[in-house]
């Protein structure tokens, strides 16, 4: 008799596996993306898609009243179910968290409603460092942006200079040559104020020497003709 042939161990006991997937698919319907290791997604794909299977029956079945009666209330009438608790029950053996069993009957259901099975998606990332073991994402295919998974190749940066085209690279090209005229003629400016003061301070300078210098001249012109009368 052959063993082991069929599925991944992942180096667990069953019990271990079954409650590893069971984590995994409350992680992947609670945040509808998880990075995990290949082998693992692998794994958990048919499982998770299995449960969501369940819960596209149940809502199915629901909007066509497709439902077994319920028990009799205190009066003994039979009130007719909406609800398809059958279903519920068993995804509810794998899923213990209440919120994401919610999520998962009224958020994702109706949204592949529509979708004949490939719920999910696996997105290999290549080796991670450390251990090097190989990375992959899974996601829900309806609950992902358009632009995951697409490659997008970086162009390669030419030679030439780039030439301004938004607005305000526009106005800076077309106003700075004014500036730097006006800046020009400022410091023109400035400069022939600053020359006119030097001159008006050494004429000044030069004035008061020669102020100085005149008396003393006069002064001893006098005393010579005083000197000659004697």
């Amino acid at each position: 008799m052959i063993h082991r042939r069929v599925g991944r161990k992942l180096g667990r006991t069953w019990s271990h596996k079954k409650a590893l997937m069971c984590n995994m698919a409350t992680d992947l319907f609670l945040h509808k993306k998880i990075v995990t290791t290949e082998a693992k997604a692998k794994e958990l794909r048919p499982f998770a898609e299995a449960l969501i299977t369940r819960a596209r029956i149940a809502l199915r079945n629901e909007q066509n009243g497709i439902l077994p009666n319920s028990r009799p209330n205190k009066n003994g009438e039979v009130i007719k179910s909406t609800t398809d608790f059958n279903q519920r029950r068993q995804v509810g053996r794998f899923i213990k968290n209440k919120a994401v069993l919610q999520e998962l009957f009224d958020t994702i259901a109706p949204a592949v409603l529509t979708r004949d099975g490939g719920y999910t998606r696996i997105i290999k990332l290549g080796p991670r460092r450390g251990d090097g073991g190989k990375e992959a994402i899974i996601e829900l295919v309806d609950f992902a942006l358009p632009q995951d998974g697409v490659i997008r190749l970086k162009k390669k940066q030419s030679a030439r200079p780039v030439k301004a085209t938004t607005k305000s690279a526009i106005i800076t090209s077309a106003v700075a040559p004014i500036i730097a005229e006006e800046v020009k003629e400022d410091i023109a400016e400035v400069d022939v104020i600053y020359t006119d003061t030097i001159v008006e301070e050494v004429d000044t300078a030069v004035e008061e020497s020669l102020a100085e210098d005149i008396p003393q001249e006069e002064t001893s012109s006098e005393e010579q003709k005083e000197e000659s009368a004697e």
